[in-house]
């Protein structure tokens, strides 16, 4: 069996603003709640499991989703939609512009607890 990555826990501020957010601008279907959890399932089977922070202060994380060129426009044009700020690169210096990657196009965006999360159209090729 290939090892595979099959979940992450993401803590956040409300799950249920988070989760749906994450939901919303990524096209996803709506966050199933699975005990503590607010699960969002994407297409390849990796789900990202919401739980509340409990009062803890919420570390930002990266989230790095490989998306079609089609998605890709629909998902930027829903962060334009909202008036959210992206950035170009993961350092947030190259405000409100996409990278060219690869070859491909990518961006940056905020989550509402603060999570860092990346649309790419190309996979990174290291090495």
């Amino acid at each position: 069996m290939a090892i595979e990555l099959n979940h992450t826990i993401v803590h956040a501020d409300d799950k249920a603003v988070s989760a749906q957010f994450l939901a919303d601008i990524f096209g996803l279907e709506a966050p199933i709640a699975f005990g503590p959890f607010l699960v969002v399932k994407t297409e390849n089977g990796v789900s990202l499991d919401f739980i509340n922070s409990g009062g803890d202060p919420v570390k930002s994380r990266h989230f790095a989703f490989l998306v079609s060129d089609a998605e890709f426009d629909q998902i930027f044009a829903r962060i334009k939609e909202r008036g959210l700020t992206y950035w170009a690169d993961p350092m947030g210096n190259v405000e409100n512009q996409i990278n060219t990657h690869f070859g491909g196009r990518g961006f940056y965006f905020r989550g509402p607890e603060g999570h860092w999360y990346e649309a790419i159209t190309k996979p990174y090729e290291m090495g």
